[in-house]
């Protein structure tokens, strides 16, 4: 399999928005409940953790063995998972930095797994934000990363109200993380 995702500027920008964001939820519900879709180093979940959710709250998976035996070794229940194949429950805050990139055919495969969302760049945050609504629970939300070197994502047709709720903007990309509603 590939090696682990190193955290960069989209992992970071998750990572900013989720210690500001996690205590006002926290507030609200204080068993709140998490999953990180794609772990990969687990920077998001520590993130999680030190933002006040209880680790027995906190489900990270990945399509990487590597991750998941890294992100066990860090003391989090990680389930080996194709996004939410593997997963049962509901959660109260699903956060996902997926692939994101359109195909790049001189990129190795061994890296693409981490990197592209398919041949647009989009098509597996679209499978995700079809899949993701079942694990939601009411009133919950979805932090999300796109880029704009991938096609925009039509959030209302796919059944969420979205916003964007920060940005990182780069000299040949913009990342945007969003929060989705179930409509």
């Amino acid at each position: 399999m590939s090696e682990i995702y190193p955290p960069a500027e989209d992992s970071y920008l998750m990572f900013e928005t989720l210690k500001k964001e996690i205590p006002i939820l926290i507030e609200k519900n204080p068993d709140l409940k998490f999953i990180e879709v794609g772990c990969g180093s687990g920077v998001n979940i520590k993130a999680a953790k030190k933002a006040g959710i209880k680790i027995d709250n906190i489900i990270g998976c990945d399509i990487n063995n590597e991750s998941i035996n890294h992100c066990r070794n860090l003391g989090f229940k990680v389930i080996l998972s194709d996004l939410f194949k593997n997963i049962k429950g509901k959660f109260d805050l699903i956060i996902f930095n997926p692939p994101y990139l359109p195909l790049d055919k001189n990129e190795p495969k061994s890296s693409r797994i981490a990197t592209t969302g398919g041949r647009k760049g989009n098509e597996i945050i679209i499978k995700f934000l079809k899949q993701a609504r079942n694990f939601l629970t009411r009133g919950g939300k979805i932090f999300l990363i796109t880029s704009s070197l991938s096609p925009n994502i039509n959030f209302n047709k796919l059944g969420y109200k979205a916003r964007e709720i920060a940005n990182k903007k780069m000299f040949f990309e913009k990342l945007s993380l969003w929060e989705c509603l179930k409509i």
